[in-house]
Parts: C-alpha cells; sequence; structure tokens
C-alpha cells in the first residue's frame, strides 16, 4: 500500500454535473486555480456509476459500492412490489458505510457539506451539513443539531439548492445560482478555519443546475441555440467564479500537508429531447389502459389495466422499465419461466428504435443482475438509455407523438453524461497527468493517503498504486 507520510488532512471539493470537456478543454485555460492543481497531480475524466445521476453517484463515490448493493437507482425507488409505492432516497437508504463511516472508525474527524445523499444527517466523528434533499431550513439538516444555529448565526438562511431551477425566468435564477454558490463556499471557508478536521468535502449543486438551465444558450449543437443571445456565456461564467472560490478554499489549507480532490458524480451533454415511454409503450402493445386521456397526463394519475399490462416505465433522466411479474407484482402477467425472454424481447425493441426523423437512436440497455455485484432493493428490470442518454425518458401518458421537445417538469436542456471530472493534487505524489479512473476509486485512494486500510469489499483500486 502506497501512502505519503507528509499528508496530514484531505480537502474535497465537489461540483455536482462538472464536465470534463468543458474543464479540461473548452474552459481550461480560462481556469487558472483549477489548470494549477492539473499541473500538480492526477487529473482527468472519471466514469461515473450506472446510470449516472446524483443519487446514487455520490455515495457510490463515498462508499466504493455500486447503486445494486444500495438498492438504491435513482432519486425514487419502488417501496416494494406493488404498483404505486415511491420512496424518496435519503441517507436512510444508504445502509454501506462510507468514507466518513471509515474515517469515525479510525477516529479521525470529517465534516461533510451539501454532499448528496446526508440528509438527514447521521452521526459522525465530526461535522454534517444536509444536502439538496433537505426538505426546508426548518428540517434537523445538521449532525451536531447545535450547528443549525451556528449557520443561522453566521450565514443566516441556509441555501439547500436553487429554488426551481426549471423555469423560464433566467435572470432570477442566476441570482438564485449565484448565491447558493458563494454561501456554499463562504460556509467551507469558515468551517474549514474554524474546526479541527482531517477530512472535508463539500459539494455544490450549481454547475448541474446552470447545466440543465442553460445549456441550450451555449451549445451550438442544441436545436433551440441562437448566437449572440444574452446568456451564451452563462456556464463559463460560473465555471470561472467558482475556480476563484476554489482558490480562495487552497488559501486556507497548508499544500504541503493537504491532499486537494476536485470531483464530479457525472457529466452533461446536449438534451435532444425526450421518449415518451409510456406511450410508446402503449404503441408496442406491452401497457393497457382502462381509458385513453386526451391530454399529457401523470402515470400516477391514468387507469391501467393490469390483466393486459406487461410492462411500464419511469421517467427521468434515464428510462427504468419494471416488468408485471407473476408471483411478484400483485396481477403479474409476466411468467417467471418467460421473464429472460420477454427481457431480451423488449430490450430488442427498445435498442432497435428510430427517432422522429426515422433514424437508428443508438439506445442502450442494461439488466441490473448484469450489471451489478449484489441486486437489493426493488430494481427496475430494465435500465434504458435513450439515445445513448442523448433522450430523456418522459413518463406522462397521453403525449401527441412519442417524442416530444418540452421537458415535463420544466424547461430543461442537459442530461447527464457518463463521465464526471477529478483532480487529485497531493503532496510527494510521484506521477502527474492526466489518466482516466472511475469514481469507485475515489474512496480506496483517499483512505490510503490518510494511511488507513483499504476495505476488501470495496470496488475501486488505489489510483496512486
Amino acid at each position: 500500500m502506497q501512502t505519503d507520510s507528509k499528508i496530514k488532512k484531505v480537502l474535497v471539493i465537489g461540483l455536482d454535473c462538472a464536465d470534463p470537456h468543458l474543464m479540461f478543454t473548452r474552459y481550461y485555460d480560462q481556469l487558472p486555480n483549477i489548470k494549477k492543481l492539473t499541473e500538480r497531480g492526477l487529473f482527468g475524466p472519471m466514469e461515473s456509476s450506472m446510470p449516472p445521476i446524483t443519487v446514487p453517484a455520490w455515495s457510490c463515490m463515498a462508499a466504493s459500492k455500486d447503486p445494486g448493493q444500495f438498492g438504491v437507482y435513482g432519486f425514487r425507488n419502488r417501496a416494494d412490489w406493488s404498483y404505486d409505492k415511491l420512496t424518496i432516497a435519503t441517507s436512510l437508504a444508504i445502509k454501506e458505510p462510507r468514507i466518513w463511516d471509515i474515517l469515525s472508525s479510525a477516529g479521525k474527524k470529517s465534516f461533510t457539506l451539501g454532499v448528496p445523499g446526508t440528509f438527514p444527517p447521521k452521526p459522525i466523528r465530526g461535522w454534517s451539513i444536509g444536502c439538496f434533499l433537505t426538505p426546508s431550513i426548518d428540517s434537523n439538516y445538521t449532525y451536531p443539531p447545535e450547528l443549525k444555529d451556528d449557520i443561522a448565526k453566521n450565514f443566516g438562511e441556509y441555501h439547500i439548492d436553487a429554488k426551481g431551477f426549471r423555469t423560464d425566468k433566467k435572470d432570477w435564477l442566476l441570482k438564485e445560482i449565484y448565491t447558493m454558490t458563494e454561501q456554499r463556499f463562504d460556509m467551507a471557508a469558515h468551517y474549514m478555519q474554524k474546526c479541527d478536521w482531517d477530512f472535508f468535502w463539500m459539494v455544490d449543486m450549481s454547475v448541474d443546475r446552470i447545466h440543465h438551465a442553460f445549456w441550450q444558450f451555449a451549445d451550438p449543437n442544441h436545436h433551440r441555440y441562437v448566437k449572440g443571445n444574452p446568456y451564451e456565456n452563462a456556464i463559463v461564467d460560473l465555471y470561472k467564479y467558482i475556480d476563484g472560490k476554489i482558490g480562495e478554499l487552497l488559501n486556507l489549507v497548508d499544500l504541503d500537508e493537504t491532499a486537494i480532490w476536485l470531483v464530479s458524480d457525472h457529466g452533461a451533454k446536449c438534451m435532444k429531447g425526450g421518449v415518451c415511454f409510456n406511450d410508446w409503450l402503449i404503441r408496442e402493445g406491452y401497457l393497457t389502459l382502462t381509458t385513453q386521456p386526451t391530454q399529457p397526463t401523470r402515470f400516477a394519475d391514468v387507469q391501467i389495466d393490469w390483466s393486459k399490462t406487461r410492462a411500464w416505465g419511469e421517467g427521468g433522466y434515464y428510462g427504468r422499465c419494471f416488468f408485471n411479474v407473476q408471483g411478484r407484482e400483485p396481477n403479474g402477467q409476466v411468467s417467471q419461466k418467460d421473464y429472460d425472454k420477454f427481457a431480451d424481447e423488449l430490450t430488442e425493441r427498445l435498442t432497435s428504435m428510430v427517432d422522429h426523423e426515422g433514424k437508428p437512436m443508438g439506445t442502450k440497455v442494461y439488466r441490473p443482475n448484469k450489471i451489478y455485484r449484489k441486486v437489493n432493493g426493488t430494481p427496475p428490470d430494465l435500465i434504458v438509455l435513450f439515445g445513448n442518454l442523448d433522450w430523456r425518458s418522459v413518463g406522462t401518458v397521453g403525449n401527441p407523438t412519442h417524442f416530444t421537445f418540452e421537458n415535463d417538469t420544466g424547461p430543461d436542456d442537459a442530461n447527464h453524461n457518463f463521465h464526471g471530472i477529478y483532480v487529485c493534487a497531493a503532496p510527494g505524489m510521484s506521477k502527474t497527468g492526466r489518466q482516466e479512473i472511475t469514481l469507485y476509486d475515489f474512496a480506496p485512494t483517499v483512505l490510503t493517503q490518510m494511511g488507513l486500510p483499504v476495505p476488501s469489499d470495496m470496488i475501486g483500486k488505489n489510483i496512486l498504486d
């Protein structure tokens, strides 16, 4: 095991959705603090989890475990095999130890600030401030509880997230994003100086929010892009602002004894539109309604004839397809013996889909039991990446066509991409340069840097070994 006795602390700066092409190519020369970090260590694209979404990706990074091991496949998950019970994946859904739990057991103090998957906060050796899933500032969102009063005293209202980021009020939204980002970095700077920590991990959500809200204004490949529009530089301006805030944090630590990580959970890409998954399943004969709606309607609000339904879909940045299985769902129609045959049939139909212009979409389909080490909880039967993430999944029913260019949950221009970013700069590093890793490699490497053994059940490896 390679370690370096010079490393006394580890600082992790998380930027949800920060994209490797934007950060390390398109905007690279405009980000001097990030550029200096890359010159001191390893950096590059960091492969995300499958699916590449905020929940569960950050927890996958923190535990070096996959979504199937958590039994968490997105923000919302089926609570059981009934048709209508869904749960939100808070910290209570994560049963595997994450890096701050391991550090606590080793007697080291951690401070987590806004790391997705940390609300409600669990007791750790140190301090924790809840993530964007915190329902309101009236919630008990800190550990220890009195930390909440300290936040109110020093910062006023904790800006949990950029409120209502799916909106056409772009000027208003930009102010929300910058208000959240400034406070998040100011809080990090404050508690980095006030608290005696060994491991500090903050996450800012602003990059994700600006990608989803402003991608059409910055990407010439987006179908709504207009050259010279007033928001053309909104994304690069935020990257530059964050670069400056990162520089301020770096001035607060001793770089001769502190390992610095810059990480994101996934990247971003242009979103062409949405596939109306359930409307497609109806057309193909897999899903039957008792009454067809005349306008786009939430799936939860339509009447389904389960006696004639074999599959249905969930919306989101990727599609989740569930089978109506005999002996599993209440009114199952797909027999256990035909399960694999049915999965292959539906996979073939999905992967051969064509888009609104009749061109092959390149849709990718995965079966959880083929890609995860374990499959806990109530997983989807198929993970569907429409157009390999060029299109999102739309869950509503009653759309005029199977394709839409309006998002069902509000304006959204970007989908997630398979690779986030990482930079690892630490004293005593023997190699530097560009190198691709996976997010599962993060926790084993940090534990090694801190002189601790890596649990044998972690998926990743120490990238410095």
